[in-house]
């Protein structure tokens, strides 16, 4: 995706307020051992490439007065109710250097699965994105997770069950080493009636008996 922006020459908190007050938002581009540069872009087209997922796990051509440079977004601010962008970080990137970014995940065949089609159980997302490690050209968009293979009452689908492109890793911490990224549960109102419909069925031979009996 290509991000267009111009280099900032007045920084501070008034010239902030009067850029967003312009159409513009703030920002800054650091890294790569390059001094860091503050940066303006029109406030309307970024924030609807905040809306696409793409923009926030790609590497981003930002051009800036005419010179591209490969980057990726690293944070951004919102205003607490308004519909602004406030500010936005970008981080260049080498084409030789690994990144660290986190990737969402798209969630396939869960239909196809026997605990949908069978038991009629719910998937629950637990997570939507996993952090991973690879060069910048061989970063995924997104990594798809094939619930295909999902059982009731398992362990639910891990991050180490993923296949994962060629040149990516995971980046797992220590606190959760192998996180669940998906589970199949039946409906408690579900169960409860699986529950009942034996219990009933028994219970009629025993009130036809005691029905003849009188």
């Amino acid at each position: 995706m290509k991000v267009v922006a111009f280099e900032r020459s007045v920084q501070g908190t008034g010239a902030s307020r009067r850029l967003r007050n312009s159409g513009k938002t703030p920002g800054i581009i650091y890294g790569s051992k390059n001094p860091a540069v503050a940066i303006e872009l029109d406030h309307n087209a970024l924030f609807h490439a905040l809306r696409k997922e793409a923009f926030h796990s790609s590497i981003l051509d930002l051009e800036i007065d005419g010179k591209a440079q490969k980057v990726l977004l690293r944070d951004y601010q919102m205003h607490p109710f308004k519909p602004l962008v406030l500010h936005i970080d970008f981080q260049r990137v080498s084409a030789t250097e690994k990144v660290h970014m986190r990737v969402p995940l798209h969630f396939i065949n869960a239909e196809n699965s026997n605990a949908v089609k069978l038991q009629g159980a719910v998937v629950s997302h637990i997570t939507t994105e996993i952090e991973v490690s690879c060069l910048p050209a061989d970063l995924p968009e997104f990594i798809e997770v094939d619930l295909g293979g999902i059982e009731v009452g398992g362990h639910g689908i891990h991050a180490k069950d993923l296949t994962l492109p060629k040149g990516v890793s995971l980046v797992l911490h220590v606190e959760q080493e192998n996180p669940v990224l998906a589970n199949a549960r039946i409906p408690a109102v579900k169960a409860a009636d699986t529950e009942v419909a034996p219990a009933a069925a028994a219970a009629a031979p025993a009130a036809d008996a005691a029905k003849d009996k009188a």
